[in-house]
Formats: C-alpha cells, structure tokens, sequence
C-alpha cells in the first residue's frame, strides 16, 4: 500500500506538472489530485523538489528499462552500441513529448537538466560497460579503460539529446535519424579493433 500510494503521487505531480508546469504545481494540487490528504504526501516527500526528483527518477528509469532490453538480445556489441545510441535518443525524446509544458520548463533550468543528465548517467555507466566489455572480450574493440570510455561515450549522447530533441540541426541538413547514425558511427570508428 505504501509503494503504491507513493507512485500515486509520483504519477499525479508528473502529470500536474506537465500540464500546468513545476513552478504553477503546488503540494496541495498534488496531494488533491490523487484523492489524498496533504498530511498523507508529506508522508512520502518533504518538498515540491523531492517530488520533482521522484518524478525524475521515475522517468529515468524507463529510459533504463529500454536500454536493458538492449544487453539481453541476441546481438554482436556492435549491433548493441548502435541500438543503445538510438534507443537512448529515443526514449528520451518520448519522455520529453510525453511531459508537456515540463519540457520548455525543464530545458531552460540548467541544472535541472544537469541534475537529471548526472543522474541517469550514473546509472548507465554499468549498462554500457556491458557491451564494451563484451565487445572487448570478443576482440571486436579496443578499449582501454572501459568505465571512462563509457562515460565519454554517455555524455556525447547527452550532449546531442536536445539538438535532437529539438531537431535543431534541420537547418544544417542533418535529421535526427542522421544524429543517431553519425554518432554511433563515430563511436564504433574510434572502439573498433
């Protein structure tokens, strides 16, 4: 029961928060909005901001999810690098669209965005050690410090999301769909043995 009302909450503030934006959301709107008392969310979370963050962390883990689907196919490093890249430009695309008004909101705080980039790339470090390791071990990359290369790697995708996202290369000719393809291209150039 208290897993579940908590996931109530989180559920209710991302989409109070989407349609109306974090700053325009209160405690109280939440706590109505899912049929709660506000005793009862203070329960759970002591601010908007740890709402927010719970919120965060949900959708991060559904990023994580897709990206977990990933490592168990049945596919050689290479074909997973390359869906990883494209799978993470996704899903992050589709949670953004997902979240409305969140989405101008969320971009144009710095350090929200920091936060939650800093946040799932933590969590991805392991994910995408897997394939290299994999790749590494099959002879297929060369790579010498694995955790670093994964980093460097997360943070090339984290640095074209909103490019992306935004499809703000369009003017330069490049689509998204070239974005995922160019940088999966050039990660596997510079790994590949």
């Amino acid at each position: 029961m208290v897993s579940k009302t908590r996931e109530k909450f989180i559920e209710v503030a991302r989409q109070l928060f989407a349609r109306k934006g974090v700053e325009n959301t209160t405690m109280n709107d939440i706590a109505s909005a899912s049929s709660k008392g506000r005793r009862t969310i203070y329960t759970y979370f002591k601010s908007k901001t740890e709402i927010f963050n719970a919120v965060i962390d949900s959708e991060t883990e559904k990023i994580l999810s897709r990206l977990r689907v990933i490592l168990s196919k049945p596919l050689s490093p290479e074909e997973k690098l390359r869906e990883y890249v494209a799978a993470r430009f996704d899903a992050m695309k589709d949670i953004v669209g997902r979240n409305g008004s969140l989405r101008a909101g969320f971009f144009r705080d710095v350090r929200k965005v920091g936060r939650a980039q800093r946040l799932i790339a933590a969590k991805e470090v392991a994910l995408l050690s897997d394939i290299l390791e994999e790749g590494v071990a099959k002879g297929q990359f060369v790579v010498a410090d694995i955790r670093k290369q994964a980093i460097i790697i997360i943070h090339a995708v984290q640095g074209l999301v909103v490019p992306f996202i935004r499809d703000s290369l369009a003017d330069e000719g490049i689509t998204p769909e070239e974005i995922k393809e160019s940088l999966a291209d050039m990660i596997l150039r510079g790994i590949s043995s």
